[in-house]
C-alpha cells in the first residue's frame, strides 16, 4: 500500500527527470578553428580580423574576449569582441612581427580558453579578390587582374572554377593560372560562369571573385526535334495536332530561328511549312517551351520536323501518325499521381519487347482542359515521371505508346488517373428503355470526361427495396444496359448510382408498370399480317367468279377475258398443265367440267321476206350471203392462223378434241340433250357451216 511520502515524492520526480536530460550548467565550450588575417585593399593593408566558431550553451549568456600579445613579450592585450570574431587595430601591433592569439568564453559558471594561434604579420595579408577585365567568345577566354602589384608583391599563383547555366555544379582547375584562362571545346552557345581567387607572394589566397557570366560562340544544331501528336481522348481520330518542345541548350548550339515542317498526306501531296521563331503568327502557340499547331493536320500519314538557326540545321525527325488498338500481352499501365507529380510504370512481357525502339508516355486532361504532356522512354525503362499541376476532381488519361525499329508507333494501353476522387453525381439519361412483357430493358449513358470527378468502380441498381444489384462499370463508352424479369401487375420504381473509392453518388430513378396485357403485344403484327392474306386471297376469288364477262388487262388469267376459253376444262389438257403459262393463274383454278361434250347442231335455213338479189348484186357487187360469207371468211381465216401472243401457242378454235371421234353413235336426242353452255358457246354459228 502506497504511504504519503510516497505520493509526496512522485510529482516531484516527474518535474525534474526532464532535466537528467540537459546537459549540466558549467563554463562553456571552448571556442575552435581560430584564423587571423590583414584584409588588403588598393590602399593597403591594416587591420588584423580574427575569425572563429563559438559553442555557446543555449540558454546561459557567454562572452567573447580576444586576447593577443607579442612572441617576445609577457604583458598581453584585449580587446572585446562579438560571439564569432574581433579585430586587432594597426596601432596595436608591429607590421613585421609575430603575434600569439587567442580566444576566451566566459559565462556566470566559469570561463575557457581557445588554443593559441602564432603567425607572422606580414605572412596574413589577403589580397581583394582579382576584378575581370575582358573575355573573348571563340575561343571562350576570360582575363582579369590582382592587387598584388598595388602592394608591391609578386603575383602568385590563381584558381579558376566554372558551371554552365544548365548545370550548376562548380567545376574547379586545378591547375594555376595567372592572369587569364580558357575552355578549350566549350559547348557551344552556353553560358558560363566563372569565378577566380588569387594570392600574391607572400599572402593568403584570396576570396572568390563575383561571378563572370559569358555566352560561347554558337554552332550549328544536332539532334532531332521532340515532335509528338494530340489526337485527344480515343483513337481513331481525324482531328490530330502537331506538338514539339524546343531543342535543349546543348542541342541548339545557338539562336533557333524557327522549324520546317513537312506534311506528307495520304494521297501523296506534301506540304512544306515554315514557322518562324521571333515573328508571332495564328498558325502555331507557344507556351512553356512547347509548339502546337492551331489547326488540325487530316487525312496525314506523317510529318519530319527539323529546327534551324544561322549555321545549320537539325536532321529531320520523322514522326508517323499512331493507329489505334492494342497488341497481344500488351502491358499494364499502373499510376501513381498527386498535385504535383505523376509516376507512370508498366509490366513489360517478354515477348513483347521484341521491335520496341522506345516507349512514348503521354497524359492527357480531359477536355476541354488543355493540360498535355509526353516522354520519351528508353525501351530498357519501365517508368516515367511527370511534374506539374495536376487538378483535383479532373479526369487525365494516361497513355503508352511504342515506336517500333521501323518507325511505327501504335497505342498499346491506357489508364485514367486523378490527383483526388470525390463522389459522383447523378447518373446521366437512366430510364426503361424497352418493356416486353415482364422483362424490362434498363439504359443510362456513361459520365461524360468532363463530368467524372473519380474512377467508376461499379454501378449499384435497386428495385424498390428489395433487392439491390451491381453491375460492372465497363465499356465506359456507348450506351450501357441492364435488364431484370419483373412481375406483371405491379408498379417498380427503380434506382441507379455510381460508385467511386470516395463513395455512393447520387441515385437516378425511374417508375413504370407492368401489365398483365403486356405479354402479349408481339402477336399484333402477326395477326395484321395473317388478315392481309386473307382479305387477298378473297379479293382474287371474287374477281375470279363474278368478272369474267369484262375485258381484263394482259396481266389478268384468261379466266376473266370475254369469251376466251381456258384449255384446262378440256380433258385432253389434262395432262398439259406444265406448258400453260398464264400470268395469275394461281387467282382462279379453270372451272372443272367432267366430261365435256362437242354436239352436232342442227342448221336451219332461214329465207328473208324480201330479197332482191339483182339490186344488191348490182350495189355491192356480190350478193349479200356470199359478201357476208367473205367478210366472216377473213376474220376466221385469221383466227384460225393466229397463235397467242402470250404462251405461242394456237387459239382454242383450232384444237380438236379426241372426244369428237369416239361418239359418232351416239343418238341425236342424246347430243341434244348433252350439249353444254360451253359449246354453244364456242361452236362455229350457221351461216359459217352453211359457207362450207
Amino acid at each position: 500500500m502506497a504511504t504519503p511520502t510516497t505520493w509526496w515524492l512522485l510529482p516531484v520526480l516527474l518535474v525534474t527527470s526532464p532535466c537528467c536530460c540537459c546537459s549540466s550548467p558549467g563554463p562553456p565550450a571552448p571556442p575552435f578553428n581560430l584564423k587571423c588575417y590583414r584584409p588588403c585593399d588598393s590602399k593597403g593593408c591594416l587591420d588584423i580580423k580574427c575569425e572563429w566558431e563559438p559553442k555557446p550553451h543555449p540558454d546561459i549568456a557567454t562572452n567573447y574576449t580576444l586576447y593577443w600579445k607579442p612572441e617576445n613579450q609577457e604583458d598581453e592585450q584585449v580587446t572585446s569582441s562579438s560571439s564569432s570574431d574581433g579585430f586587432i587595430r594597426r596601432e596595436n601591433f608591429e607590421s613585421h612581427g609575430v603575434l600569439r592569439v587567442w580566444v576566451q568564453a566566459r559565462n556566470e559558471f566559469g570561463s575557457v580558453e581557445s588554443q593559441e594561434f602564432v603567425f607572422h604579420t606580414h605572412n596574413i595579408t589577403k589580397p581583394a579578390p582579382p576584378t575581370f577585365t575582358s573575355s573573348h567568345h571563340d575561343p571562350l577566354e576570360i582575363y582579369w587582374e590582382t592587387i598584388c602589384g598595388g602592394l608591391q608583391l609578386s603575383v602568385g599563383p590563381c584558381n579558376v572554377r566554372y558551371h554552365t547555366e544548365d548545370d550548376q555544379h562548380w567545376i574547379e582547375d586545378e591547375d594555376h593560372f595567372s592572369g587569364s584562362y580558357e575552355i578549350r571545346e566549350p559547348q557551344p552557345n552556353a553560358v558560363y560562369e566563372f569565378q577566380v581567387r588569387c594570392q600574391c607572394d607572400p599572402s593568403l589566397m584570396s576570396d572568390w571573385s563575383a561571378s563572370y557570366r559569358i555566352r560561347s560562340a554558337e554552332a550549328a544544331p544536332v539532334g532531332e526535334v521532340d515532335a509528338w501528336w494530340d489526337c485527344g481522348l480515343q483513337l481513331p481520330t481525324l482531328d490530330c495536332f502537331l506538338n514539339w518542345k524546343n531543342l535543349s541548350l546543348s542541342q541548339a548550339r545557338g539562336h533557333i530561328l524557327g522549324y520546317e515542317v513537312t506534311v506528307f498526306y495520304s494521297n501523296g501531296t506534301v506540304q512544306l511549312m515554315n514557322v518562324s521563331a521571333d515573328e508571332p503568327s495564328s498558325f502555331f502557340f507557344y507556351e512553356d517551351g512547347k509548339w502546337r499547331l492551331t489547326s488540325s493536320l487530316k487525312d496525314v500519314s506523317s510529318v519530319s520536323l527539323s529546327a534551324y538557326n544561322a549555321l545549320g540545321a537539325t536532321k529531320a525527325s520523322p514522326l508517323p501518325m499512331p493507329t489505334p488498338g492494342k497488341q497481344e500481352n500488351a502491358p499494364t499501365i499502373y499510376l501513381e499521381m498527386t498535385e504535383e507529380n505523376l509516376t507512370v510504370s508498366w509490366n513489360q512481357p517478354a515477348e513483347f519487347y521484341d521491335g520496341v525502339k522506345q516507349y512514348v508516355v503521354q497524359y492527357r486532361e480531359c477536355l476541354p482542359g488543355n493540360g498535355f504532356d509526353w516522354i520519351r522512354v528508353d525501351k530498357n525503362q519501365t517508368r516515367a515521371f511527370f511534374k506539374g499541376a495536376f487538378k483535383k476532381y479532373t479526369s487525365y488519361q494516361v497513355s503508352l505508346f511504342v515506336v517500333s525499329n521501323l518507325n511505327k508507333v501504335s497505342q498499346v494501353a491506357t489508364a485514367r488517373g486523378y490527383s483526388a476522387q470525390r463522389v459522383p453525381s447523378k447518373v446521366p439519361s437512366f430510364k426503361a428503355s424497352h418493356i416486353s412483357g415482364t422483362k424490362v430493358t434498363l439504359s443510362w449513358e456513361p459520365f461524360p470526361c468532363s463530368n467524372q470527378s473519380g474512377i467508376i468502380l461499379y454501378y449499384q441498381i435497386g428495385v424498390n427495396t428489395q433487392k439491390v444489384y451491381n453491375v460492372n462499370a465497363t465499356p465506359d463508352h456507348g450506351s450501357m444496359t441492364y435488364k431484370l424479369d419483373l412481375s406483371p401487375g405491379q408498379e417498380y420504381t427503380i434506382w441507379i448510382r455510381a460508385v467511386t473509392v470516395a463513395g455512393p453518388g447520387e441515385k437516378a430513378t425511374t417508375t413504370f408498370k407492368i401489365n398483365h396485357h403486356e405479354g402479349y403485344e408481339y402477336l399484333i403484327p402477326i395477326v395484321l399480317i395473317l388478315l392481309l392474306v386473307i382479305v387477298t386471297c378473297s379479293f382474287g376469288w371474287v374477281v375470279c367468279v363474278f368478272q369474267r364477262g369484262n375485258k381484263m388487262g394482259p396481266l389478268v388469267p384468261q379466266c376473266l377475258y370475254n369469251k376466251v376459253p381456258d384449255p384446262s376444262n378440256s380433258r385432253i389438257f389434262k395432262q398439259m398443265k406444265d406448258q400453260i403459262n398464264e400470268p395469275l393463274t394461281w387467282i382462279c383454278g379453270p372451272l372443272y367440267e367432267p366430261y365435256p361434250k362437242i354436239s352436232v347442231l342442227e342448221v336451219v335455213e332461214i329465207v328473208p321476206k324480201v330479197f332482191d338479189s339483182d339490186k344488191i348484186k348490182k350495189e355491192t357487187g356480190c350478193f349479200q350471203m356470199e359478201c357476208q360469207d367473205d367478210q366472216k371468211a377473213d376474220p376466221v381465216t385469221e383466227k384460225v392462223n393466229r397463235t397467242d401472243s402470250r404462251n405461242g401457242r394456237k387459239e382454242y378454235s383450232k384444237m380438236v378434241d379426241s372426244d369428237e371421234e369416239k361418239n359418232d353413235s351416239w343418238s341425236s336426242s342424246e347430243e341434244e340433250q348433252s350439249t353444254s353452255g360451253y359449246e354453244k358457246h364456242f361452236m362455229p354459228s350457221a351461216s359459217e357451216i352453211m359457207v362450207e
